[in-house]
């Protein structure tokens, strides 16, 4: 593995007014603050615009940080950037995410996950880069039975569009770091939660739906089960991924073997749903979200499983743990203690 420093260089980060990325911006530029960032993003309205904006807002107070709007699968403006910053690591945030989404908006994650992917590689081998990571997604094990999850199993059998596009992602980045030799890392990242974070997901739709009075359905009848990370965690991780690239090294034939990685990262704990619905009930009454009384059996709807779900995710971490040092483990309820507080705060 190869060290890459952070300090002085300049790092190209795409999605960063996501919910990882702008986590990932304050990190990095709290904890190096010779490092400048370039942050990109297209500010879409796949969910509520403000929190974006308030993410990146905190992110801006940061001199060292620069912000362009704009689209990854825009080649012209992408390959304009490159040429400009010239940026030493690039990290790639940027996807249209979501599961159910991609059943009825099929367009957008060719047009981001596909395109948009393809733009950053073609601009990292035109502009060579000491390390690019990407984010990729636990749910291209699709419907493996082997638990828990390892990046050894064999991904081929996606169960939405959203997978396939991830599993692409990977199979681009290993073609490109073997041409090219472009150092690349891989992340699949497994249910990522926190303050500030996506409202299509359970834990902030269930909030925004209990305090409207309205129903939440947990579905396959609560048998589902998450290995849900805390974003603080999967934050870290990608920090000391950044900083070990995978070498680049020549084989027998004389051509490069590819410089080429994958990880899990996730909390290696997988969480039944039920327990997970009990526990944020517990932190949104503690915050003060929803009042001590709530009647919360009345607001629960048990329904099967939706089209492109998986019963179960559970992360084999033990390479990350392995080659990095780190593990994410962060408990359930101190991660979701902080959402509440969040919620609390962010919408009075």
């Amino acid at each position: 593995m190869k060290k890459v420093e952070l300090s002085n260089k300049t790092l190209l980060l795409t999605g960063v007014a996501g919910f990882i990325g702008a986590n990932l911006a304050n990190k990095l530029l709290k904890d190096f603050n010779d490092l400048k960032i370039i942050g990109i993003d297209n500010m879409n309205d796949y969910y509520d615009v403000n929190i974006k904006e308030y993410r990146l807002n905190k992110i801006s107070e940061h001199s060292n940080f620069t912000f362009i709007k704009c689209n990854i699968a825009d080649k012209k403006t992408i390959d304009d950037i490159f040429e400009k910053y010239k940026p030493d690591i690039v990290v790639n945030l940027a996807a249209q995410a979501g599961v159910r989404y991609s059943i009825t908006n099929p367009d957008a994650y060719i047009e981001s996950n596909i395109i948009g992917f393809y733009n950053i590689l073609e601009a990292c081998r035109n502009n060579p880069v000491e390390h690019l990571v990407y984010a990729s997604s636990s749910s291209v094990y699709g419907s493996n039975t082997k638990i828990p999850y390892s990046t050894d199993d064999q991904v081929d059998n996606p169960v939405s569009l959203y997978a396939a596009t991830k599993k692409s992602n990977e199979l681009l980045a290993h073609a490109y770091s073997k041409l090219y030799n472009i150092p690349s890392t891989g992340l699949r990242f497994f249910t990522v939660y926190g303050p500030a974070g996506r409202p299509d997901m359970a834990y902030f739709g269930f909030t925004n739906k209990l305090l409207a009075g309205e129903k939440i359905q947990i579905f396959n009848y609560g048998n589902c089960k998450r290995d849900f990370t805390y974003v603080d965690d999967i934050v870290e991780g990608i920090i000391r991924v950044i900083q070990g690239a995978p070498e680049q090294k020549v084989g027998e034939d004389g051509l490069p073997i590819p410089p080429y990685a994958v990880y899990n990262i996730g909390n290696s704990n997988p969480e039944n749903l039920l327990d997970f619905v009990n526990i944020l009930q517990d932190e949104l009454i503690r915050a003060g979200v929803l009042p001590e009384d709530y009647d919360f059996e009345s607001h629960k709807e048990l329904a099967p499983m939706q089209a492109g779900d998986v019963a179960i995710t559970y992360a084999d971490t033990t390479p990350l743990e392995r080659d990095y040092g780190f593990k994410p483990n962060t408990p359930l309820r101190e991660g979701l203690r902080k959402f509440a507080e969040w919620y609390k705060e962010f919408y009075k």
